[in-house]
């Protein structure tokens, strides 16, 4: 595959920045705010972040800390997640209790840290959607990633204009998800509030076999939250996550692409491969990101 970067540069600067975010040492202390990774990706307009089902071993105010480590500012939490060891019967979403909810944002507070997005299921019960957008603008939380029924498309429209929050219709592979084609994602759209279009998940398309770089130009326009995956295989739905950059996933294709289209707002990370190694990978994760964002800048148009 034709990289940006190559295999041998990509392994120095990891190693630079493993070096740096000091994956080794001991976790920061708490209490003391994130020294941003990643300043030239927020030149493009790409504010890097993590899906907390990457540390799904980890409670959540444990895998704050993870996450604070690589230097990054924003989480998604999928909602079912437990939230606090000591407490495991908790698990994110609308049905924490208000006591957990302060706690989760003094964390978050203390860390110069944001719930800027949050992967939820919707029943399609009004009351269950209400109180969903209720915790996300209580947590300000500006985009609910979830794969909805129909029957609930209606509601979560007049919900996403009253509540001015977005939601964002997430690609699972072939045969997982009732979005996993653009054309899907766009069909439910068709006519409804700019407030609700897609997270795109590039690593999933590759994995259906679609080409995500046509995925994400037929979605101009309706793309709200992106999803960063690189696959080892393509064509594969049960295909296992790689360290970006050293899959089939096509990342420097789909981040100039990103690019091109002007997209701006969150860039997740959404690695599935737990290991030994996560935070190790992690770390070579962010600075992938990071350099490409380099090249990209300096690239001619």
């Amino acid at each position: 595959m034709n990289r940006i970067i190559g295999r041998r540069q990509f392994l120095r600067v990891s190693a630079a920045f493993l070096a740096g975010v000091g994956v080794h040492r001991a976790l920061p202390a708490q209490g003391v705010p994130v020294k941003l990774s990643t300043p030239t990706l927020e030149k493009l307009g790409w504010q890097l972040s993590v899906q907390l089902y990457t540390y799904r071993r980890f409670p959540l105010f444990e895998a704050l800390d993870l996450v604070a480590a690589l230097g990054i500012r924003h989480i998604e939490p999928l909602t079912g997640l437990t939230v606090d060891r000591q407490r495991p019967d908790v698990k994110a979403g609308e049905g924490m209790p208000p006591d957990m909810r302060k706690e989760l944002q003094a964390r978050l507070a203390e860390r110069g840290m944001s719930l800027s997005s949050l992967f939820a299921s919707f029943t399609g019960a009004p009351d269950q959607a209400r109180r969903l957008f209720e915790f996300c603008k209580e947590m300000g939380t500006g985009t609910i990633v979830a794969e909805p029924p129909a029957n609930a498309l209606d509601l979560i429209e007049t919900l996403c204009d009253e509540y001015r929050i977005q939601v964002a219709f997430h690609n699972h592979a072939r045969g997982q998800s009732p979005y996993w084609q653009p054309e899907q994602v766009l069909a439910a759209c068709q006519g409804r509030t700019q407030r609700m279009g897609a997270c795109a998940d590039a690593g999933q398309w590759a994995r259906s076999g679609l080409d995500p770089v046509e995925s994400l130009r037929k979605l101009k326009g309706r793309i709200l939250s992106f999803h960063l995956k690189d696959i080892a295989t393509r064509n594969d739905p049960g295909s296992r996550n790689t360290v970006f950059g050293e899959g089939e996933g096509e990342f420097p294709r789909v981040l100039q692409e990103l690019k091109r289209l002007g997209y701006r707002g969150l860039t997740t990370i959404d690695f599935e491969h737990d290991t030994p190694a996560l935070q190790e990978d992690m770390a070579r994760n962010v600075a992938y990101m990071e350099e490409q964002a380099k090249r990209l800048l300096n690239a001619r148009e």
